[in-house]
């Protein structure tokens, strides 16, 4: 049993904290007193109103949620026990943030992260491995050609898409995204969007949790977090695709009420509910910790 005013792993609101040491605090200051690391909140979620002793020998990283504030001795005595702090958005939607320490206290999966990613054909292999995931099955052995994959998953998306419209009954005409002027999406295309930005945002803290290398994408290349969205686009189908249209038909049904927060309070709720976030570690240490 969890001792009354201890936020102990037993009673953290996250149900993947004992899967990965992960804890999430909202709402609340993060200090110390008394030499302990004390967290004091105005209560969030099922947590209630209080202080509440943290067992950070036992957590791995610090998830601190809108509200939630950290003093400079805190971070110190994080830093001396290697304990990670992340600043992050509800439920995980963004990640604004990483305190000292930067990682787990090993560089072995960044380096064998740079391994596989400077190897050509161990690059290849990486990326034929996201893309069985993302398709759902085998590969053909020759199929090493990255372009033809990514013909193959888009003829797989649009079929989701189109999937998705007759299951929430959705007008769905096409996936569009004019980056000069993004108000000129229709309500779905906004609602993809929005929930494939918290999707990002959940993998950065899946990649930042795990101390692999972000700017070392296997699809991705181009930016300094390409490998966060190789990630992301693992659950894209799964989980940013069906909160899209959910939140497009909420809309539907209630005239006025805007896609932009309805989509990412949905996203949240789905990341926390169905555990996305500790799935996408799994996928991570799975990714690059083959054959170690």
């Amino acid at each position: 049993m969890p001792l009354k005013g201890r936020l102990g792993l037993e009673s953290a609101r996250v149900p993947h904290a004992d899967r990965h040491g992960l804890m999430w605090l909202e709402r609340g200051r993060l200090a110390v007193e008394d030499g302990n690391l004390v967290f004091t909140t105005a209560g969030f979620d099922d947590l209630e109103p209080g202080a509440y002793d943290i067992p950070y020998q036992q957590v791995s990283t610090l998830l601190l949620g809108p509200g939630g504030v950290v003093s400079h001795d805190a971070l110190r005595i994080l830093a001396r026990r290697d304990t990670g702090l992340l600043a992050v958005g509800s439920k995980g939607v963004r990640l604004y943030a990483v305190s000292m320490p930067f990682g787990p206290d090993s560089a072995d999966r960044a380096r064998r992260h740079a391994t596989l990613w400077a190897d050509e054909d161990a690059r290849v292999d990486v990326a034929r491995d996201m893309y069985r995931r993302r398709l759902g099955g085998e590969l053909p052995a020759h199929q090493r050609d990255l372009d033809s994959l990514r013909g193959i998953e888009g003829r797989r998306v649009k079929k989701v898409y189109q999937n998705l419209a007759d299951q929430y009954g959705v007008e769905w005409n096409g996936r569009r995204y004019d980056r000069n002027n993004p108000d000129s999406n229709d309500t779905v295309n906004h609602g993809i969007n929005h929930a494939v930005t918290a999707l990002y945002g959940a993998a950065r803290i899946a990649v930042a949790v795990t101390g692999a290398v972000p700017e070392l994408g296997f699809i991705h290349e181009s930016s300094g977090h390409a490998f966060a969205l190789d990630i992301a686009d693992l659950f894209r189908s799964s989980v940013a695709l069906p909160v899209a249209f959910r939140a497009a038909k909420k809309v539907q049904q209630q005239p006025g009420r805007d896609i932009e927060p309805t989509a990412r309070k949905m996203a949240g709720s789905t990341l926390k509910d169905d555990r996305v976030i500790p799935d996408m570690i799994d996928a991570v240490k799975e990714l690059i910790d083959r054959d170690a």
